[in-house]
């Protein structure tokens, strides 16, 4: 996603915005993107408490249009997006044919011939191919529309207060994975609530144009609620707590939704044929080799990606995603745990503390397993 001929990150709409805010910007899948504009840590809990407002505007964004698009979206995808109705919204994967994940996504039905298909900012051109390929016998047609939109998301549990003086729209009736054409700022939108942070909280896709007055808008209307801007670091602490999968962690090709404990996602009942139907059809039948897991680090030291996980002092496991919780107040981690020591620790009223721990950089650190997610936001 660079310009081939500088290497040059792409900028998004608002990377004038974040440069003005002096923001630590990161090249991260291409894109030119915030990593934090402060503390990461003050960042998190204004999400927690307040809100936060991010530029995900390195998000791709594919139409699929067509009669048949739906049918083409069904055969391409683990989902049954013809059972959508137009308004709403689905977590869904595009998987190989032996059934590995190539990314999650998100889809809305805008209408009965018109989808908007949301994939990861590192995968949006191959997801792009795939599902041209993958619609090539269908009356339906994939475009790549991101350059078409600028994406800005406030999320927490003021971001209604905050947003409400600024749409058209009556948040009140915004369901969770909906869309709705509104009206932001005075700007026309798409306005949905999604989430990827475990807070109630608003996406706005809007035209480039507009981001800046967008942006201004929310700022100036968040600043008596306690809105700050929030960057990728504080994304990452967030959807972690929540216990949300990001692809290249908990997510790859060589797992499968099963393996994640993401087979809800996988829809055998649908008719037709789809592409990894067979391989997740057998996968489905089996019981996983390992669960993802939380785990709770007793020390302060933080496990990191592809650290070891030890039960008695044997691998068994490996640590797919970490980070510092500043809700938890202690480190936490995402790990494929052996389905028979998730199965012990769970059973241990301590979470297994005394056996489990993380090989972090050759010292075993004790941990303890706990229900997925570490947090969930009050009712």
């Amino acid at each position: 996603m660079t310009d081939p001929a500088t290497t040059e990150p792409r900028r998004t709409p608002l990377t004038g915005v974040h440069e003005r805010l002096g923001a630590t910007l990161t090249d991260f899948a291409g894109w030119l993107m915030p990593l934090r504009y402060g503390s990461e840590t003050a960042e998190h809990k204004a999400v927690r408490s307040a809100a936060g407002l991010f530029d995900l505007s390195h998000m791709g964004e594919l139409a699929v249009t067509g009669t048949a698009a739906a049918a083409a979206l069904d055969y391409a995808l683990v989902g049954n997006l013809s059972a959508l109705k137009p308004g709403r919204a689905r977590y869904t994967m595009i998987v190989a044919p032996d059934g590995g994940v190539l990314d999650d996504l998100i889809v809305y039905r805008l209408a009965g011939a018109e989808f908007l298909v949301v994939a990861n900012a590192a995968n949006a051109g191959a997801v792009a191919a795939l599902l041209a390929e993958r619609a090539a016998g269908y009356d339906a047609r994939v475009t790549d529309r991101t350059s078409d939109y600028a994406l800005i998301a406030v999320q927490g549990p003021r971001a209604a207060a905050i947003l409400a003086p600024l749409t058209d729209a009556e948040l009140g009736e915004v369901k969770y994975y909906a869309s709705y054409p509104a009206k932001v700022a005075g700007a026309p939108v798409l306005l949905a609530r999604t989430g990827y942070t475990g807070e109630d909280g608003f996406e706005i896709f809007a035209a480039p144009d507009d981001a800046e007055r967008i942006w201004a808008a929310l700022s100036e209307a968040g600043a008596a609620h306690g809105l700050v801007p929030a960057g990728l670091a504080a994304r990452d602490s967030l959807r972690l707590e929540a216990g949300m999968p990001l692809y290249g962690s908990e997510l790859t090709a060589e797992l499968t939704p099963y393996d994640a404990g993401l087979g809800r996602v996988v829809r055998l009942d649908k008719p037709g044929d789809f592409v990894g139907r067979a391989a997740l059809a057998a996968r489905s039948a089996d019981a996983p080799a390992r669960v993802l897991a939380g785990l709770v680090s007793q020390s302060r030291r933080v496990p990191r990606h592809g650290y070891a996980v030890l039960w008695d002092g044997e691998p068994a496991g490996s640590v797919t995603s970490g980070t510092p919780s500043p809700t938890l107040g202690a480190p936490i981690a995402l790990a494929y745990v052996d389905s028979a020591v998730a199965e012990a620790a769970g059973a241990e009223p301590d979470g297994g503390a005394a056996r489990l721990a993380v090989d972090v950089r050759g010292r075993a650190e004790p941990a303890r397993l706990v229900p997925l997610p570490f947090y969930r936001r009050p009712a």
